[in-house]
């Protein structure tokens, strides 16, 4: 399947792994990559520009396919060495990054001048005009179905999605709520060029985090995910335990004089815990709503190559015939 995306990025199917703190490792991009999809390797998870380097030589390593890095600015009183992981990324040759939270607009120059394609996540049509206006080559538009950080707005992709269609010239892919061939083809419908999938590529045998993650995603329903810290314009879709319930009553009884010191013992430090120690119910951890369409653990090539031969047979058979 030929779109913008895969022309992009040089790639063979328009699917795209988000970055994920403490998932997107080597191991998870490369497979994504190998089977023909993007495979991103998550800057902020390694932290510093020493680590970063070692983790995408250990990538190049086991993939030959173009891979990504995802940076996430975030505001920060001591801010990552944002300027040594470009470095290392732009010195590997790495050429796609995708980018996150704050504007990256001061970063755009260094990057594209070695050439890197640059994709950044959106969760409003305004921020995805924003970073056309900036440079950035796509976007991922992330609806409020999204695990992570869907934004404030609360537009699902349903509308969210043929919104950006109307506005942007630059290709976009869709992100949020997307996990088979059925998300991938409604989604080039409203007029994406690929999809993004974050929490569906957690429970697949190739995501290198504890079983017991995995089990929850395929145990959780659509309704077990739960929205934290909406007071503090820092809404996060966590998937819902005993400690997402304990920060969600402090949440209620400290009301609008919510701070974040409050609730540090559920989001601090909590992904090792979570990802590598096996313990879901140690804090509040990223899952999007389409926990509710995971029924599986597959590896990620057989997740790939289902989606994209269902994709054809939708196509061949419901939408062609209704014609």
């Amino acid at each position: 399947m030929k779109t913008q995306i895969t022309e992009l990025f040089g790639i063979e199917h328009p699917i795209i792994q988000g970055g994920m703190h403490y998932v997107g490792f080597a191991e998870l991009a490369a497979a994504v990559s190998n089977a023909g999809g993007l495979g991103i390797i998550t800057g902020l998870t390694q932290g510093t520009p020493e680590k970063l380097d070692a983790e995408i030589k250990k990538c190049q390593e086991l993939t030959d396919k173009p891979f990504g890095v995802n940076l996430t600015f975030l505001p920060s009183l001591t801010p990552p060495d944002y300027p040594g992981l470009i470095e290392v990324i732009i010195n590997n040759g790495v050429k796609v990054v995708e980018t996150a939270g704050r504007n990256p607009a001061v970063y755009m120059p260094a990057m594209k001048d070695a050439g890197i394609k640059v994709i950044h996540k959106c969760t409003s049509v305004r921020h995805s005009i924003k970073a056309q206006d900036i440079g950035c080559d796509a976007v991922s538009v992330d609806g409020f179905e999204c695990g992570g950080h869907p934004g404030e707005d609360d537009i699902p992709n349903f509308i969210l999605l043929p919104r950006a269609a109307d506005e942007l010239d630059i290709p976009f892919v869709a992100s949020g709520g997307m996990a088979d061939a059925r998300s991938l083809i409604a989604a080039m419908a409203l007029g994406a060029e690929g999809m993004n999938m974050g929490t569906r590529f957690i429970a697949t045998q190739d995501a290198p985090v504890h079983q017991n993650v995995k089990e929850a995603i395929v145990n959780a329903s659509e309704l077990d995910t739960r929205l934290i810290m909406r007071s503090l314009t820092n809404t996060e879709r966590v998937l819902n335990n005993p400690a997402v319930e304990s920060l969600m009553a402090k949440e209620k009884a400290y009301g609008d004089e919510l701070k974040f010191e409050d609730i540090i013992d559920e989001v601090a430090g909590v992904y090792p815990k979570v990802m590598m120690d096996g313990e879901p119910e140690a804090g509040a951890w990223s899952c999007g709503m389409v926990a509710g369409l995971v029924s599986d653990i597959p590896t990620v090539k057989e997740l790939i190559d289902r989606i994209m031969a269902e994709a054809e047979e939708i196509v061949a058979s419901k939408l062609q015939k209704a014609i």
